[in-house]
């Protein structure tokens, strides 16, 4: 007994040491961690888009995210191609665009991307040869009208949400990237979602979380293979943004206006492959990220019912 007693008081500093430098190295991380956010967020500028290129392509920039990136990238001195499927919101965008930087050359080309994808992507070919477009912005995308259960979706939402989510930005990054491989530089950025990437699950948007969820490995992907030929891939994840998407119509300090996430995401062009470019979003992912996944779900199925059940009455009034 006396003996064991020796080697337990023999053994107390060896463990005391040990646990004293593993909790010094987790305050360390924890301390460069918010140095870094600090940094990233309001010190580090953004980089020379011009760079890359003097002309932009910006799908979806007739509203919404796209519009906002369309005005700060004209803002930046940058030409604009602007690919959407309306061509009187097109010409509008084009002309509010034009009475602000009258610089900016912008061309418009009209795809529908639940449409022949193929022809306007044949389109965007003919309308960028000869420009050197060095930034591409991934843009467009469609969510569900409302939450609803998988059994529920019908053939045409289906439809689009992949065609539209996952073929269109696999296509239009396959029509531009080769002008970028030929001059060796370009910044390609995808818009995915938190509903793919901080959230554990989004019951109810089960589609579309999981075409978010393509387009955030489908951007890591390209992030690794062509970083050496001077092109930067990245996915950014926007939570809440008011847009008619997300039937959001007031911003606020955790949810943005389309202008104040399009500025907050233009200085994060080029940097990490993923990130969260609105500040206050990167506050709601570590609150998220120390909540069991079990509470997640529960408070997110729960608020997606609520959508249900309001969109359902929508619905309801209109037939009456």
């Amino acid at each position: 007994m006396e003996s064991l007693l020796i080697l337990q008081l023999k053994t107390q500093p060896f463990w005391f040491i040990f646990l004293f430098v593993i909790g010094f190295f987790k305050f360390l991380k924890l301390t460069l961690s918010i140095i870094f956010w600090v940094f990233v967020n309001f010190i580090r500028p953004g980089k020379n888009l011009k760079k890359y290129g003097s002309w932009a392509l910006v799908t979806g920039p007739t509203d919404g995210i796209g519009k906002g990136f369309a005005f700060e990238l004209a803002k930046k001195g940058l030409n604009l191609v602007l690919v959407g499927r309306n061509p009187d919101k097109l010409n509008v965008v084009r002309s509010l665009i034009n009475g602000k930087y009258p610089k900016s050359q912008i061309k418009n080309v009209v795809v529908d991307f639940s449409g022949d994808l193929d022809e306007g992507v044949k389109r965007i070919k003919e309308a960028i040869e000869g420009l050197d477009v060095g930034l591409l912005i991934n843009n467009v995308g469609v969510s569900y009208p409302y939450g609803r259960f998988f059994h529920e979706v019908d053939e045409k939402l289906l439809g689009d949400l992949i065609k539209v989510n996952v073929e269109g930005t696999t296509k239009v990054t396959q029509a531009v990237l080769p002008g970028m491989i030929e001059r060796k530089k370009g910044a390609i950025v995808n818009i995915g979602s938190g509903a793919a990437i901080v959230i554990p699950s989004d019951p109810l948007y089960a589609v579309y979380a999981a075409t978010k969820a393509y387009i955030d490995q489908f951007s890591r992907c390209l992030y690794v293979e062509y970083k050496r030929s001077g092109i930067d891939v990245q996915c950014q994840v926007p939570l809440y943004v008011a847009t008619k998407m997300a039937s959001i119509k007031r911003s606020s300090f955790f949810v943005p206006s389309t202008d104040g996430y399009a500025k907050a995401a233009i200085r994060w062009i080029g940097y990490e492959p993923r990130c969260t470019p609105y500040w206050p979003h990167s506050l709601l992912w570590g609150l998220l990220y120390s909540l069991p996944e079990s509470i997640i779900d529960a408070w997110r199925l729960n608020y997606c019912l609520g959508i249900r059940k309001r969109g359902q009455l929508k619905d309801s009034r209109k037939k009456e």
